[in-house]
């Protein structure tokens, strides 16, 4: 297995000797989860931080009505899951499965703590990851309740610019909280202007 995508994804954070990556390295389980496979269902517990190597993961809530919402994609360098779950071992509200045939690295709950022990610089960097995630859910929810249609596709584009051609529309769709018919519209505007209205954060 390949681990130089995940160990330059935590290298943005901390550095870690030889040794702390092999460490590192050997608490990680690679698993291959097909297009829409689950990895995660609600009211399930979250066993993992899940990184992706290959593919597209999502994570998505359903409501009374059985639309599905998106919170997230995680395309290859991305982390993934529910965090809520998986800090309290208790049963979540998320689902997570693939878009795409992925290959993921799973890093268990009970060896990130050994991992703590051992290489004591990985709490700061899942310390940054959850802090991260945090902060990203709720600037969701204010953005979900103050921006444009247009400004969201915006800062999805900004968020995810590897999947704008490679997800289907009823995705981003979700993702942004509009009709595919909708998001059509928005798309072609924005993309004929050339120019965006909603400037980084």
């Amino acid at each position: 297995m390949d681990y130089s995508l995940i160990l330059k994804n935590v290298a943005k954070h901390i550095h870690l000797t030889s040794g702390e990556q092999e460490v590192f390295t050997s608490m990680l389980k690679e698993k291959e989860i097909k297009r829409k496979a689950f990895y995660l269902k609600e009211n399930e517990i979250c066993p993992d931080s899940v990184f992706v190597c290959r593919g597209c993961l999502r994570s998505y809530t359903v409501d009374t009505e059985g639309f599905e919402h998106v919170l997230q994609f995680a395309p290859p360098d991305w982390w993934i899951a529910d965090m809520y779950s998986l800090i309290s071992q208790k049963p979540g509200t998320l689902n997570i499965d693939a878009l795409e045939d992925s290959v993921v690295l799973l890093l268990s709950r009970k060896e990130q703590e050994q991992l703590f022990i051992q290489v004591p610089s990985f709490e700061r960097f899942f310390r940054i990851l959850t802090e991260k995630s945090l902060v990203a859910n709720r600037q969701r929810v204010l953005d979900s309740l103050s921006l444009t249609a247009q400004e969201k596709f915006e800062l999805f584009c900004q968020h995810y610019p590897t999947l704008i051609d490679r997800l289907p529309q009823k995705q981003i769709a979700s993702y942004i909280g509009v009709t595919p018919e909708f998001l059509s519209k928005v798309k072609a505007a924005y993309f004929k202007s050339g120019e965006t209205t909603y400037k980084d954060r």
